[in-house]
Formats: C-alpha cells, sequence, structure tokens
C-alpha cells in the first residue's frame, strides 16, 4: 500500500477570515474556494511544499464541519493520505477490521474520491483516504 500525506483539513468559522491568516500572514498561495454542496461545505486549498492546508467552512448548520465545529470548536478537522486505488485500500482496511464513514467511495473537493476512516479506528483522528 503506497501512502502519502495528501492534506491537513481545518473547520473554520469564517472562510475569509482564515484565508486572511494562512494566506497573508503565512505567505501561502491560493487557487480559489470551492463548494462540495453533498457535504454543506466551502473549502480552500493552500499548497504547503508537497502537501496541503484545506481551510473548511460550512454553508448550513446540518453539514459535518458545522457539527465538529458547535461540538469541539475550531480547529484541525482531519487529515487526508493519498492512496493509488480507494477500493483496493478500502478492502484491505476493512479486513483487518477498520471501520468507516463511508462504506463507498465518494466525490470529495478538488476532484478527488474519498472515504473516511471512522475515528474509533484511528485513535479519535479522523483520517480521509483520498485518490485524485
Amino acid at each position: 500500500m503506497s501512502v502519502r500525506l495528501d492534506h491537513i483539513g481545518i473547520a473554520v468559522k469564517d472562510l475569509d477570515a482564515a484565508l486572511g491568516v494562512f494566506r497573508d500572514l503565512f505567505g501561502l498561495s491560493f487557487k480559489g474556494i470551492e463548494e462540495v454542496p453533498e457535504q454543506r461545505v466551502k473549502v480552500a486549498f493552500l499548497p504547503v511544499g508537497d502537501t496541503k492546508l484545506e481551510l473548511l467552512a460550512a454553508t448550513g448548520p446540518q453539514g459535518p464541519v458545522a457539527k465538529f465545529i458547535e461540538r469541539r470548536g475550531e480547529g484541525v478537522h482531519h487529515i487526508a493520505l493519498h492512496v493509488e486505488d480507494l477500493e483496493k485500500t478500502m478492502a484491505q482496511l476493512k479486513e483487518q477490521g477498520i471501520r468507516f464513514i463511508d462504506e463507498e467511495p465518494r466525490q470529495g473537493a478538488g476532484g478527488a474520491r474519498i472515504a473516511f476512516v471512522h475515528p474509533k479506528s484511528t485513535y479519535g483522528v479522523l483520517v480521509e483516504l483520498c485518490e485524485r
């Protein structure tokens, strides 16, 4: 299984304010904001070396990011690992007893196919597997 860090997701209440910190204060580039209606979220990717920061802002109170911020506040939401073959990786992990939030891959931001591992299987860390 070939895996590398793809991005770190950060949940924020105000995407423009967060961009002001990460883009302007740290000098990170930014190519635009993308909305993922299925997840009720707007995202902005900021490249940092070989990985990215993904700023996530809820577009409504019922989405997973809004619920995360309500329970835990703003901050690191998930880490995303790039895999070459999402279905194969999911099957291998399921055979090892790993639980998933997503039983099947779905469309994520930036054209990626994604699936989230349940944090109870990864010591409380929400892990996103993504294939680009």
